[in-house]
């Protein structure tokens, strides 16, 4: 290779670099090892992980939810596996109808009428949501509950800061734990939309149907995130309260927790409004024959559109974990979604009852909640929840000082389908004497 491009050496290549910048000596990396030494090294290191084997009670943001194997089965398979945005659908009709069939399921989990074809994550659905509220009623300013996941807010904050768009903090209820109607009551001619979570971040369920009545009477849009979308299952959904748009992290459907990532991002509307949607929607066409085929029908994205007609600049999305949400769906079925549901929030009110019989420790929310629910302890929780970690092997929940240092003695304690009784009995003994 050298000869036929007339060089002599490799190091010639490196000619144009000073040679004081250049690395003369070999890398400080160890030998190769064959196949069986590497896996044995790899082994061993995963010997070495032990909170796998804690018991998890963990959740704002992120759900423990059992995954059906036939899910990773399917997604693995090459077609799919391999496969990337189908510009051509001649010959890309598998990715388009799993797509399309993704979109349709979440306009039936959340009431609403067109969904896109995913995005990255709940938090930057939100973002979008609240950029695109802007764009529908040409209103600059934009009201968030305070109870909404603190990074799905900051994702927010990110997106507008620069967008001329001004994102105002409603006050929750520090008894309900919801955040009241009358937090809302800045709403003006200049207000796009009002933004709430539900469950909210700290589980409690919000009043949706009263508070879209007083944001439509002021002519706004109203926006409904949910980061635990195992609640779709179980609760009224935001479309039928009067949601205009409804953002989720769709984790809970068949992705695991993976270190934080990959995820997808749900994102569904009114139809009036399909031409202000970000990213794509895929859609349902007949050939010359009269079969039946998809397409991508509306592509708002800067590389198929002129910029300055784009409504975002997202360039791809999360194809493979919105194929692996709707094989769990499809798998699952209404009924298995619904037992799921159930079966969370069940358990997570038999945790909750047993966990404020505890002297010292209460529910300081009064508010309905799903399967995840504020414990005030009368020390510290971040210490607590160590100790608990360290002696019981239990993952007991998230102390909320990480996120608001003015609330050092409350977590957050999540219940899925997958604790059982004898695991939330094992949270309750390990408390006990911890209080």
């Amino acid at each position: 290779m050298l000869r036929q491009i007339g060089v002599a050496s490799i190091e010639n290549l490196f000619d144009s670099i000073p040679e004081d910048l250049r690395l003369l000596k070999r890398l400080d990396v160890p030998a190769a090892l064959s196949e069986i030494e590497l896996l044995k090294r790899f082994g061993d290191m995963g010997a070495r992980n032990t909170a796998a084997s804690r018991v998890s009670f963990l959740g704002a943001g992120a759900y423990s939810h059992y995954v059906p194997t036939v899910v990773d089965h399917l997604i693995s398979r090459s077609e799919f596996f391999t496969a990337y945005t189908p510009y051509q659908p001649e010959i890309s009709q598998g990715t388009l109808q799993s797509i399309f069939e993704f979109q349709t399921l979440i306009c039936q989990l959340t009431g609403m009428e067109i969904a896109n074809a995913s995005m990255y994550d709940g938090s930057t659905a939100l973002a979008e949501a609240v950029l695109m509220a802007e764009r529908v009623t040409k209103r600059s300013k934009m009201i968030a509950s305070s109870a909404i996941h603190p990074q799905y807010l900051e994702v927010a904050q990110t997106y507008v800061q620069h967008a001329g768009i001004e994102l105002q903090p409603a006050p929750f209820d520090f008894v309900t734990g919801q955040t009241p109607i009358s937090a809302f009551d800045s709403m003006d001619a200049q207000t796009a939309a009002v933004v709430v979570q539900s469950p909210n971040f700290f589980g409690c369920i919000e009043d949706l149907q009263a508070l879209s009545e007083k944001v439509h009477a002021n002519g706004a849009l109203l926006i409904v995130a949910i980061s635990e979308a195992m609640s779709l299952g179980l609760l009224r959904s935001p479309g039928s309260c009067g949601a205009d748009i409804v953002v989720a992290e769709g984790q809970s459907f068949g992705v695991p927790v993976s270190f934080g990532g990959p995820y997808v991002g749900l994102f569904a509307t009114r139809d009036k409004y399909s031409r202000q949607i970000p990213g794509r929607l895929v859609g349902e066409a007949y050939d010359k024959q009269g079969r039946r085929g998809f397409v991508l029908t509306l592509a708002t994205r800067e590389q198929h559109i002129r910029r300055e007609k784009a409504t975002s600049n997202i360039c791809t999305n999360e194809g493979l974990i919105a194929l692996a949400a709707t094989i769990y769906l499809e798998t699952m079925g209404r009924r298995g979604v619904q037992e799921v549901a159930h079966q969370c929030a069940q358990k997570a009110h038999y945790a909750a009852r047993e966990i404020a019989k505890l002297e010292g420790l209460s529910l300081p929310f009064s508010a309905p909640f799903f399967n995840e629910f504020v414990v005030r302890a009368p020390v510290e929780a971040l210490p607590l929840l160590e100790r608990l970690a360290n002696e019981k092997g239990i993952d007991g929940g998230i102390a909320l000082s990480r996120f608001d240092s003015n609330r050092p003695n409350d977590f957050l304690v999540c219940v899925t389908e997958t604790n059982t009784r004898e695991q939330i009995d094992a949270l309750v003994d390990g408390l006990r004497p911890l209080t």
